[in-house]
């Protein structure tokens, strides 16, 4: 029997481990291992979604300790499932595994996809912070408008009781609430759920499909990260980012979305430079062809820009994006230079506990501060950053409603942000094909 390591982050591990080992006989996944999310570690996948052939469940151990796991477990091959990591770093990882002494496999997408019975439009990206969310909403909107009635399916972000957690569906905001969502998943969910559109999470993507398929005529696969999609698609969506030009052909999996997209959409291009979108056009020409493309700018506004004007402000921004997405500024950086604010207030000497702990670990953090929440503790943490930082206004980029969870003392603004073609093709057109193709437009929904 091969003894199997998953090396993972709490998402597309567990997808991996249902899909291809939960049932199958000449395979023992003997642990997983935990990276990217805080205290993942330390946890078990529980054996009511390990299934029969794992009655105590499944270990989660650092990442760190790869080399001793794979020594002690007798591990024969070590299967890497997490995303938005550099070349470089996946071959570091690679290369801890085989002189530890065990194999190192990448898992081809197609091996993991579900078949659904309804079309699916799946909307990925090349990294962690394209603008994955707001082109998601506008497909959304587009295929209302079309008479259609859309489900989103999320990426998983499993962060909290994973058998409680195995297949959710958010409805309304105080669903958020009664799943104890973290920060990082109300950024996901929040905005869907306040346009009138169902999401689906969790661990058991079959069961979560299932589900699906019964409320929607379309599957909308709202991507994480720059992973790949979990389903089969009819329509493949990519985002790329000129900001990060050129990381289309750098990351794992991004590069994967790249090649194999039917669509690509290069946001930001109203903040971005000649040259930044010549090397996206050229690398499209060169490695996708086939591809359509749309250019799309990302609309940044605030409710009362007249406030910024002049003050000290702290910029608060989605969390990944800045983190493992590696980005050193988001929307909010954009809306307090564009509304001129006088300063923005650098939080770094004010950070304390894990929020201090995030600065030390992502070195091209500058004057931002990066909505992490993934405990009470670290939100607790994150909300004394911003009671200690001197400024007269906070501009909070994060798409979630972060006084929602946490007391901001100073006052504060959010913003917002939405994607707007540029180019002559524009996402209408392309839904409007892919309806009249699926033959879908003016299909009655089905209800639950």
């Amino acid at each position: 029997m091969k003894r199997v390591l998953i090396l993972g982050a709490a998402g597309r591990d567990f997808h991996n481990f249902n899909i291809l080992f939960r049932h199958h006989p000449e395979c023992e996944v003997v642990a997983f291992t935990a990276t990217q999310i805080p205290d993942i570690a330390g946890r078990t996948y529980p054996h009511a979604l390990s299934g029969p052939f794992y009655p105590a469940g499944i270990p989660i151990f650092e990442e760190r300790d790869l080399e001793k796991i794979i020594r002690e477990r007798d591990v024969d091959e070590a299967v890497f499932s997490y995303s938005d990591v550099s070349y470089e770093y996946l071959m570091h990882i690679a290369s801890r595994v085989l002189c530890a002494g065990a194999d190192f496999r990448l898992i081809t997408p197609e091996s993991t996809q579900l078949q659904s019975k309804v079309p699916v439009i799946s909307i990925c990206a090349v990294r962690t912070g394209c603008g994955k969310s707001p082109v998601s909403r506008r497909v959304v909107h587009g295929l209302r408008h079309l008479g259609l009635h859309p489900v989103v399916v999320r990426h998983p972000m499993p962060y909290g009781e994973l058998a409680a957690q195995h297949a959710q569906r958010f409805a309304n905001l105080d669903d958020l609430d009664k799943n104890h969502c973290t920060i990082e998943e109300r950024e996901e969910y929040e905005q869907h759920i306040i346009d009138g559109t169902t999401v689906y999470a969790g661990v058991d993507y079959q069961e979560i499909l299932a589900h699906a398929e019964q409320e929607g005529d379309v599957v909308i696969w709202d991507g994480g990260n720059n992973d790949t999609s979990f389903f089969r698609s009819d329509l493949r969506i990519v985002v790329l980012d000129p900001h990060r030009a050129g990381h289309e052909l750098l990351y794992y999996p991004g590069e994967v979305n790249f090649r194999t997209a039917d669509l690509l959409v290069i946001n930001k291009v109203d903040s971005a430079s000649k040259e930044e979108l010549n090397v996206l056009r050229n690398n499209i020409r060169t490695f996708n062809p086939k591809a359509r493309v749309v250019e799309a700018a990302s609309r940044v506004t605030v409710r009362r820009p007249e406030q910024v004007l002049g003050k000290r402000v702290l910029v608060i921004e989605d969390g990944p994006t800045l983190t493992h997405g590696e980005m050193a500024f988001g929307a909010g950086m954009v809306a307090a230079r564009m509304f001129g604010a006088s300063e923005v207030v650098d939080p770094r000497p004010y950070a304390v506990g894990s929020i201090a702990e995030t600065f030390r670990k992502f070195k091209h953090l500058g004057a931002v501060l990066p909505a992490m929440g993934y405990s009470r503790q670290q939100r607790q943490e994150l909300q004394q950053t911003i009671a200690d930082t001197p400024c007269d206004l906070v501009l909070v980029a994060t798409p979630v409603n972060l006084e929602h969870v946490l007391q901001i003392s100073h006052p504060s603004l959010r913003v917002y942000y939405d994607v707007e073609e540029t180019s002559l093709l524009t996402l209408t057109n392309v839904l409007e094909e892919f309806a009249r193709d699926c033959e879908l437009r003016n299909m009655p929904a089905v209800r639950v």
